[in-house]
């Protein structure tokens, strides 16, 4: 598994670039809002989730203030038994431990079991705000770059409008 190093050392090698911002550790996305650098960048949420006995998983983003609607997305995407992965299983497939899940993170998925979807309201936001694989620092990358980096690391992004439950 990589380190966070060894993320901007990828970043720095594939000319994405970003701003880094070391904080104290978040675990929810109301506590890493305190924590916003860049006004107009979009805070999101990252969620990991199994794709029922299928063995493949999914990594979604949509903004931070949205909330998934889990039952509709599985019908939408026809995937029974969708739900959240286990910490365990988050840690075996991208190393990572709950309040860090992040895009960057396919960096560590060497199996190819992970399947990226954003929200469409991510990607109408110039500037995006990821965890580099650790949840003491943000990223903000610009969202063009970011899915740069997905594509160049076989993970392109499946950009939809995901569905959500009313605020």
């Amino acid at each position: 598994m990589r380190t966070p190093q060894d993320l901007y050392q990828l970043l720095d090698t594939k000319a994405i670039h970003y701003q880094r911002f070391d904080h104290p550790a978040v675990f929810t996305c109301a506590e890493a809002s305190t924590l916003a650098p860049i006004p107009g960048s979009l805070a999101s949420k990252n969620l990991f989730l199994k794709a029922g006995k299928t063995g493949r998983y999914l990594l979604l983003c949509l903004p931070a203030s949205a909330r998934l609607d889990l039952k509709a997305l599985g019908e939408l995407l026809a995937i029974k038994n969708l739900g959240f992965a286990s910490a365990e299983r988050l840690l075996a497939t991208l190393g990572l431990t709950p309040g860090a899940v992040s895009l960057l993170a396919v960096v560590n998925d060497s199996a190819g079991l992970v399947d990226v979807i954003i929200d469409e309201a991510v990607t109408q936001h110039d500037t995006v705000l990821c965890h580099p694989l650790v949840n003491t620092s943000t990223l903000a990358i610009n969202t063009g770059d970011l899915l740069r980096f997905l594509d160049s690391s076989h993970h392109p992004a499946r950009v939809m409008q995901l569905p959500c439950l009313p605020a």
